[in-house]
């Protein structure tokens, strides 16, 4: 089976996955359910998710218990998309080829759904103490779940979205290292939490956790660079969205600071060593290994 196939295949069983501990839209709270699932659904490429899985597989873990974490990973990487599309953001009217969860819902909706999302995230993550039977699960999830917290927070996405912020009302420009920490935080921190948390799950020793954890950061940089390039390259018809988004709202970016050659040799670079991690282990994972390498050349 081709590299396209195997991603088809495990882009649908991550859906699955996800659909199992997605809310019911009932109650007097259906209409903030409602778009709380319109935004999950909206599809993507379930990355964090899959990352997650991957990795935990890599680590020989079996069983359903990184489930829970996989459908909430995607929740909070939906939940700041939500937030990051607002008007008081970055004001997109699309993402992921569907109007915005604030044109379709409204504002305040919108607001709701992205603290709903982050809110049943925990409520999910917490699900995977239900398959534990050994003590020294127990302390894996307990352990996972400090990881998961801490990148999606203020000393992670939450600190590099401050600082993104921020740096749109400096006159002086961002700095190379400013821009590094926001991809760092903003970007990279859920993917570090995505292959942690599913080496952790797995039982791999704390140097392997390091290890990953400095795989998952090369990916996330490479990754958000690409984003920028693609910003600047792409299309409505490709990304799903509107291009120069980032133009219009007067950004900083990798490309402007560092040029559209450098940029894309710096993907390169990062992406090659974040493989050659991951190849160093004793059971290595070939997908995750091309899974990393397409990031490279993803269009959309």
């Amino acid at each position: 089976m081709n590299f396209d196939k195997k991603l088809e295949t495990k882009v649908n069983e991550v859906e699955r996955i996800i659909g199992k501990y997605l809310p019911e839209e009932k109650g007097y709270q259906k209409t903030v359910i409602q778009a709380m699932n319109y935004s999950i659904l909206a599809g993507g490429k379930r990355l964090r998710p899959m990352l997650m899985q991957e990795t935990y597989r890599m680590f020989r873990g079996g069983g359903e218990m990184v489930e829970p974490f996989m459908a909430a990973i995607e929740m909070v990487h939906t939940y700041s998309l939500v937030h990051d599309d607002l008007p008081c953001m970055d004001n997109d009217e699309y993402r992921r080829g569907r109007k915005t969860t604030h044109v379709v819902y409204g504002e305040g909706m919108a607001v709701l759904a992205g603290d709903g999302l982050l809110n049943f995230a925990f409520e999910t993550a917490m699900k995977a103490f239900s398959f534990a039977e050994e003590k020294e699960e127990f302390a894996r999830i307990a352990h996972a779940l400090s990881v998961f917290a801490a990148k999606a927070g203020i000393y992670g996405m939450i600190g590099g979205q401050t600082a993104d912020i921020e740096a749109e009302d400096m006159e002086s420009g961002m700095t190379k290292e400013q821009l590094l920490f926001i991809h760092e935080h903003k970007t990279a921190a859920l993917i570090q939490s995505a292959m942690m948390t599913g080496a952790i799950l797995a039982g791999a020793a704390e140097e392997e956790i390091a290890k990953i954890e400095k795989s998952a950061y090369n990916i996330g940089i490479a990754f958000q660079i690409q984003d920028d390039i693609l910003d600047v390259t792409g299309s409505l018809k490709t990304l799903g969205k509107q291009a120069g988004s980032d133009e219009k709202n007067k950004k900083t970016t990798y490309v402007t600071i560092k040029g559209m050659e450098q940029a894309v040799k710096d993907v390169e670079s990062l992406s090659e060593e974040a493989v050659e991690i991951l190849s160093s282990f004793k059971e290595r994972n070939e997908f995750l290994e091309d899974l990393v390498k397409r990031l490279i050349t993803r269009e959309k």
